[in-house]
């Protein structure tokens, strides 16, 4: 379009004037086609390039950092902050304010930042005034399409005046929220490939990101986001909506370059390094160390499942076969703070991510994942949803799901929960006996739900107990007003090296008033 001078101007008035002196049906005759509106920026839009991107050959080469990013230590790489009186979304007085992290340390790959407003999305260019270096001293500037590495929204989630972190997207696929009065802890996946399969684990990238500008009165902040990877391309929306409980509504569109047999679906990632449930790190003065302690699930038949989480001595992989699951997630339990004793990582504020397919997803099995570590900082466990039948190479597959960051499960069912599990070894009291290594005792408080009322009466709950393999060969029940509930006990035989999966929940005649219990054990540990 020619620039609007003062010259362009004079003609189109004079040409206005002399329509206007036409006859009116003159002026039908010469008037134009009414041109359709023009359609601003929209999720179509980030679906059509993903499937595009699909038809091309990948390539996973990192462009080259400028070589003093590429030196950046973690200490370093954190001393970079973005300047919060810099920080864009601001017009207009919305909720939702947009920050962006620096390249460097770990995070080699640029990604592209949009900020879509009236319908045109404009990449943020790179500047340096957006940026506080800390002690780093950098004697060039770097250039405007250098990129960033992520980026993070803020709003008013705890207080009514203060910007806290809502939402941050940073490494590969990787995404954490949060809700009122919770402490990052676990973390989501736009897609798992390869997790454990026979092909090494990929890890497809979000290469390019639009946000949305909020309306004043929004409540709530759109982002879309193009998938990148060796397997398969993908076209994601995220529609976030801050609360006590952030929930996001997630849309993902795939394109895959070749068959994928090995998928997660809407994977989260945690670390488990030792509970009640695993004691083997006796020199460390906190009794837990965990971002989440258990696997819960509602499979599509109705039944609630709870998979307490390990730290193992090699890797293990459990799978919960199901067809249309009602949901999954990994949560953090335990809320009481001395059970950690952490004064820094408020391991008891860390929230749980539930995942609730919307639509049929088939049949399928949640899968989870537990990796060794010696320490706290590497994430250990993944649990996603596998389908059972391949993502076929050049067809498109759409999923959607909402997420949920929580602290309390109580409400999510009726029925009782497994809040702990124990191990030890099933001996007589003051017994000498050698220690059998086929044999162990577990021991599981349910607790909550219609629990209490059976307390002054509890011969009317009965402990339902199974086991894959081995036998059982002792169980009691006993009321635990601690807890305003019941303590269950079983007793497993099974020979060395073998494993079994247990299970276990409690009734009242054929009402089932807990959730499922289920554990695996393999004899000689």
């Amino acid at each position: 379009m020619p620039p609007l001078t003062r010259r362009s101007l004079l003609e189109s008035l004079l040409a206005f004037s002399a329509l206007a002196a036409l006859p009116v049906k003159a002026q039908e005759a010469q008037q134009p086609e009414t041109a359709p509106p023009v359609q601003g920026f929209r999720f179509d839009d980030v679906v059509r390039r993903a499937r595009e991107l699909s038809a091309l050959p990948f390539d996973g080469t990192p462009p080259q950092l400028p070589e003093p990013l590429n030196n950046l230590d973690f200490d370093r790489w954190r001393d970079i902050r973005f300047r919060p009186e810099r920080a864009l979304l601001t017009s207009g007085g919305g909720q939702f304010r947009l920050q962006l992290f620096h390249l460097g340390f770990l995070y080699q790959r640029p990604v592209t930042v949009n900020v879509i407003r009236e319908g045109l999305p404009t990449p943020v260019p790179y500047q340096r005034e957006l940026f506080d270096y800390g002690r780093n001293q950098f004697d060039k500037p770097f250039p405007v399409n250098l990129g960033f590495a992520g980026f993070r929204l803020h709003t008013p989630l705890n207080t009514p005046k203060v910007f806290d972190e809502l939402i941050s997207f940073l490494g590969a696929s990787y995404f954490r929220f949060l809700g009122r009065d919770q402490k990052y802890g676990l973390s989501a996946r736009g897609l798992a490939i390869n997790v454990v399969g026979s092909e090494p684990e990929e890890f497809p990238y979000f290469r390019e990101f639009w946000i949305e500008t909020p309306a004043p009165e929004a409540q709530q902040a759109t982002i879309y986001a193009l998938l990148d990877g060796a397997s398969t391309t993908g076209a994601y929306r995220f529609d976030v909506h801050p609360a006590a409980e952030t929930s996001i509504d997630v849309t993902a569109v795939l394109f895959p370059r070749r068959t994928l047999t090995y998928v997660g679906l809407a994977p989260l990632t945690s670390m488990f390094f030792h509970g009640e449930s695993d004691r083997r790190r006796a020199n460390d003065y906190r009794p837990e160390v965990h971002d989440s302690d258990g696997l819960l699930m509602h499979s599509g038949g109705g039944e609630w499942l709870w998979r307490p989480l390990r730290n193992p001595a090699e890797t293990r992989v459990s799978s919960f076969h199901d067809n249309n699951p009602r949901g999954f997630g990994l949560m953090q339990r335990d809320r009481v703070f001395e059970d950690y004793q952490d004064l820094e990582a408020y391991y008891h504020r860390r929230p749980g991510y539930w995942v609730e397919p919307v639509g049929d997803w088939g049949e399928g099995r949640v899968e989870l994942v537990e990796i060794p570590t010696d320490d706290e900082t590497h994430d250990n466990i993944v649990a996603y949803w596998r389908p059972n039948h391949p993502l076929e190479q050049g067809q498109e597959a759409t999923f959607t799901y909402r997420m949920r960051a929580m602290l309390s499960e109580a409400e999510m069912h009726p029925g009782g929960m497994a809040i702990n599990t124990f191990q030890t070894t099933p001996r007589a009291s003051g017994s000498s006996a050698p220690w059998d290594p086929t044999h162990r005792r577990f021991i599981i408080d349910f607790a909550g739900g219609p629990l209490a009322y059976y307390l002054p009466d509890p011969a009317q709950v009965q402990l339902v107990p199974s086991t894959s393999a081995g036998e059982i060969t002792h169980t009691f029940l006993v009321p635990n007003t601690y807890t305003k509930g019941f303590r269950a006990a079983i007793d497993v035989r099974l020979p060395e090296g073998q494993s079994t999966d247990l299970r276990a929940f409690l009734r009242a005649g054929s009402r089932a008033l807990t959730e499922t219990w289920t554990f695996p054990w393999r004899s000689g540990q």
